[in-house]
């Protein structure tokens, strides 16, 4: 595991790397947000935002989204997959948030955990961008992969693991754009299957870079 000093090593280089970190999800409403994040499970952020100005355009306000037919709602997102599943969700989740919650997306886990098909990762989400809750991580494929290259978490694939490892290494005001930094690097340099490794400035504090 890394020391401090080398964990706020890689956190500014990557704020120099990718001085914005924000989710590449395209939202304007907190709920819509929350619908993207469904949408993109199995499923790429730019895909996704391709989607969702005709789903939110046939359907502008929650309380149409709940009202809207399952089966109309699938063919705006079929091309994301899962498309029935997701659609299932979003309709019911629609209704969840007007009937529990006043409309309102919930501000705590426990809360968000009971609407249909959010998970930590998408309840992290919203924790982090819509209230920017400290201390939040969103433990995506990207996050996982690199983390556990760095040597920030032991190289665990479970989620919840490098979620409560990550937590205990990033300082909590960092932890939720250091998140959305990972994704960034994911697609740009440190790729699943052939990491640009000599394009890499995270190098020096590097396990994955030392080891090979």
């Amino acid at each position: 595991m890394k020391e401090p000093s080398q964990v706020r090593s890689i956190i500014e280089e990557l704020k120099r790397l990718y001085p914005d970190g924000l989710c590449s999800l395209q939202y304007p409403k907190p709920y819509e947000l929350l619908f993207s994040v469904r949408l993109a499970a199995q499923c790429t952020d730019e895909r996704v935002n391709k989607v969702t100005p005709a789903l939110f355009a046939r359907f502008p306000t929650l309380e149409s989204l709940a009202a809207a037919d399952v089966t109309e709602v699938e063919e705006y997102i079929r091309s994301t997959g899962f498309f029935r599943a997701k659609a299932r969700d979003i309709v019911a989740s629609a209704r969840m948030l007007l009937e529990d919650y006043g409309g309102r997306v919930p501000d705590t886990m426990e809360e968000l955990l009971k609407l249909p098909g959010v998970g930590r990762k998408t309840a992290n989400l919203i924790l982090g961008d819509v209230y920017h809750t400290p201390g939040v991580v969103v433990a995506d494929t990207h996050c996982i992969r690199i983390t556990g290259r760095l040597g920030l978490t032991d190289g665990t694939k479970d989620p919840a693991k490098v979620e409560q490892q990550l937590r205990a290494v990033l300082p909590p005001e960092e932890s939720n754009d250091f998140c959305h930094r990972m994704v960034l690097h994911g697609r740009a340099v440190c790729m699943a299957r052939k990491p640009d490794c000599q394009s890499c400035t995270l190098r020096p504090w590097c396990d994955f870079f030392q080891k090979s």
